[in-house]
């Protein structure tokens, strides 16, 4: 994926401390690595804001892309028409 460990680090520290998300060790796990990363509901709020977001713009990029073919299809009938 093209990140480094140290980033992701940063990045979970960085959104722990903002209250985003919580980081809690499984301690009855004998693998003491184990570890669970739970959205809290702050967190839970931002995705929600990111992906309407995220939604909002590719619902505008897919009006312009569906606008566009239709003007190619318009400009396509007018040079067949003209090429007869």
């Amino acid at each position: 994926m093209g990140v480094s460990l140290g980033k992701v680090n940063y990045c979970m520290k960085k959104l722990t401390e903002k209250g985003l998300i919580k980081i809690t060790n499984f301690t009855h796990n004998p693998n003491k690595i184990g570890y669970a990363y739970l959205l809290t509901p702050s967190g839970v709020e931002e995705k929600a804001r990111l992906t309407f977001s995220f939604l909002k713009r590719k619902i505008k990029e897919y009006k312009v892309l569906k606008d566009e073919i239709s003007k190619l299809k318009q400009d396509t009938k007018k040079i067949k028409l003209s090429v007869k």
